[in-house]
């Protein structure tokens, strides 16, 4: 592990005030966690963006399922780039909408053209893409 530093931060008083209720809803332990959680989704963020380490994202999708050919479209945009796709969950969230969740894994400009194609589909209510990388060049 390595070495812990102490540092100091001015920070206006409401702002910091914000931060602290930011924190606490979040359930961080103290402000130091709170702060390193921002500086590591801050790095994660960077590298993601230049393509840096091992890239994965989230597909998340809602949509109606009764809408003509969706399912059709969805799965073959997915077996396009099958090395990218790792797994997918199916939830049912009533009678006419369902949600998927679309892992993906690869090269970034791979991962992030899937992940926006599939959000992009006609058909698809809302859709985000939650992207990562696993975070290593951190440790």
């Amino acid at each position: 592990m390595s070495q812990l530093v102490r540092f100091g931060v001015s920070m206006d008083a409401d702002l910091l005030d914000k931060f602290d209720s930011l924190a606490q809803r979040r359930g961080a332990a103290n402000r130091s966690e709170a702060i390193r959680d921002l500086v590591r989704d801050a790095l994660v963020e960077e590298s993601w963006q230049r393509g840096k380490g091992t890239s994965m994202a989230a597909a998340v999708i809602v949509y109606d399922h009764h809408t003509r050919d969706l399912l059709a479209r969805l799965t073959h945009i997915q077996h396009e780039r099958p090395e990218a796709v790792v797994s997918s969950m199916h939830i049912h969230v009533d009678k006419h909408r369902c949600m998927e969740i679309i892992v993906l894994r690869g090269r970034r400009e791979v991962i992030g053209n899937l992940g926006y194609r599939l959000i992009g589909t006609k058909g698809v209510i809302h859709g985000h893409l939650v992207a990562s990388t696993t975070g290593e060049e951190l440790i």
